[in-house]
């Protein structure tokens, strides 16, 4: 069966494989978009990691006036649902407000509030009421126990498709710090947890006003949540981050990617091999 047919079903580790959400921070253009997804899509197929496709329509949150925002929330949203249909992949994007929820709802599979965001009750019931997969990312302020009632506000308003991304805790004024005891304790609410690879290293608030990162570490953090019982990883990934208009400072080159998924499907196998229970 394909992700996209069982993907509100995903549980815990499913089929005994982490899944993977990638792609590029934002939706540039629709060549990279497709470069990014296609090369993405056959490298968990060869792996047999379940794959969905990630791209933000519009970036909400940024430092400066001056920063990219987008290409345009329609035609954005409409390059999602191309990689949807053509590639027959599931999509996700993320959300800012609640008007915006039903519009996004209508071009992809999951719909991702942003960890700022996390606590907006209107925000999550209104991506509830959308009958999506929900992907709550945990608040840079928030613990991971705090993180029930952020649940609670989407399967009280009807809907049990609830994820949960872990993506770092605020360190200092222009850090953050990843506490994998967040990804154990999330799980025993009885839902998936992601492991956000990428954002969980940014430096924010720098003096610049442009997001730093240190990219050099997203193996060693991709490792360690698989070996705490992550269910799936989030990286954003670019042929050539440097180029990239949002985020590059922490993102993957789309060529690493292959490499770091093999190590860390044989990290699982040998976890499942010697700990059959740990999931």
């Amino acid at each position: 069966m394909e992700l996209k047919d069982h993907l509100p079903e995903i549980k815990h580790a499913d089929s005994g494989r982490f899944f993977l959400i990638a792609g590029p921070c934002a939706i540039e253009e629709k060549q990279t978009a497709f470069r990014i997804a296609e090369e993405t899509a056959e490298v968990c197929d060869q792996l047999k990691i379940p794959f969905i496709f990630k791209g933000s329509y519009r970036k909400a949150n940024r430092s400066r006036l001056d920063s990219f925002t987008g290409i345009g929330d329609e035609r954005a949203l409409e390059i999602l649902g191309e990689v949807r249909q053509k590639l027959n992949i599931p999509v996700t994007t993320d959300i800012h407000e609640s008007e915006e929820a039903a519009m996004a709802a209508a071009y992809v599979d999951v719909l991702q509030i942003p960890a700022f965001l996390c606590r907006q009750t209107s925000l999550l019931v209104a991506a509830a009421n959308t009958g999506k997969v929900v992907n709550i990312k945990k608040g840079q302020f928030l613990s991971a126990d705090a993180m029930k009632f952020q649940l609670e506000k989407v399967t009280g308003s009807g809907n049990p498709k609830v994820w949960l991304t872990e993506r770092g805790t605020t360190f200092g004024y222009q850090d953050l710090v990843v506490d994998f005891r967040g990804i154990p304790h999330m799980r025993q609410f009885g839902k998936p947890v992601v492991m956000d690879c990428t954002h969980s290293l940014q430096q924010p608030n720098q003096s610049s006003g442009v997001t730093g990162g240190k990219p050099a570490l997203i193996e060693t953090v991709a490792r360690a949540a698989i070996a705490v019982g992550a269910d799936g990883l989030f990286m954003e990934t670019h042929p050539d981050p440097a180029s990239a208009k949002s985020d590059g400072a922490n993102m993957l080159p789309l060529g690493k990617l292959k490499p770091l998924l093999e190590k860390l499907v044989k990290i699982r196998a040998v976890i499942q091999e010697f700990s059959p229970n740990a999931y």
